[in-house]
């Protein structure tokens, strides 16, 4: 339960480690000393961390971080770019035996940039599943492109059965494409039709942007997951996800206290 629950009629909140409400956070080159910052401050609301796209060929020290975030109960997972550079070269046997030499368990399967037929996607999602968890990504990552609502519905779908743990709705670490539009306005239809065909609690809707947090807190509920949230909004989520900001204090307390 949140600490102030004893102070105000909070809603209630799973503890780590949660099925629903997850937070997904984007990092995009943090140091030791912003790792550590991170997880004594928002550790209990972080639920996995993403090294964003291709970074974690490049970052210095990389057992050494994934050390810091394991010790603080913080899973991790590398960005789909590398798993669609790895197909895209025929590497995919050697980014899996990378993969477990650093003790990463979990694994994004993506097609934004490299475009990776549908049928070989889900068998790579398939593939991967036996060794990791997968979470498989839909949507475009170009904002002028248009995928319609069935095709998000029956990507999803495929990739769920393919063996994806979680499928993340595309947003862009900007929060300008897939989900949204070009100015981060969110699709709410298209958002609605995903929701009204999928398990809400197998969607992960990538939203970078506090606007779109509430948005979709808003409508539906603190247990909605949300991904490529930036390490310094992690606090800000969470007072979303609890009626501790204004954006979404009507949905979570009335006048009578409940």
């Amino acid at each position: 339960m949140p600490s102030g629950s004893s102070v105000l009629p909070l809603p209630p909140r799973a503890s780590k480690p949660r099925t629903a409400g997850l937070t997904h956070v984007l990092d995009q080159g943090l140091g030791p000393a912003e790792v550590d910052s991170l997880l004594a401050v928002a550790g209990p609301h972080i639920d996995l961390v993403r090294l964003g796209w291709g970074s974690a060929f490049v970052t210095a020290n990389l057992p050494d971080k994934l050390a810091q975030y394991r010790d603080g109960g913080v899973p991790v997972m590398v960005g789909g770019t590398l798993t669609e550079l790895a197909w895209l070269h025929g590497r995919v046997d050697a980014l899996r035996t990378w993969l477990q030499e650093h003790a990463i368990d979990r694994v994004e399967v993506s097609s934004g940039v490299v475009p990776i037929p549908a049928d070989e996607k889900h068998a790579l999602i398939t593939a991967l599943a036996q060794d990791f968890t997968v979470y498989a990504e839909v949507g475009e990552k170009d904002s002028d492109a248009i995928l319609a609502p069935y095709r998000w519905v029956e990507l999803i779908r495929a990739a769920l059965a393919a063996g994806a743990e979680l499928v993340v709705c595309e947003g862009r670490a900007t929060g300008t494409a897939g989900l949204y539009r070009a100015d981060g306005e969110a699709r709410t239809g298209l958002i609605d039709e995903i929701v009204h065909e999928v398990d809400l609690a197998k969607l992960v809707f990538e939203a970078p942007r506090k606007d779109q947090q509430s948005w979709l807190i808003n409508r539906f509920g603190g247990a909605v997951n949300l991904g490529n949230v930036p390490p310094a909004e992690v606090i800000s989520l969470e007072s979303l996800r609890l009626g501790l900001r204004a954006d979404t204090l009507p949905a979570f307390h009335n006048r009578s206290g409940t």
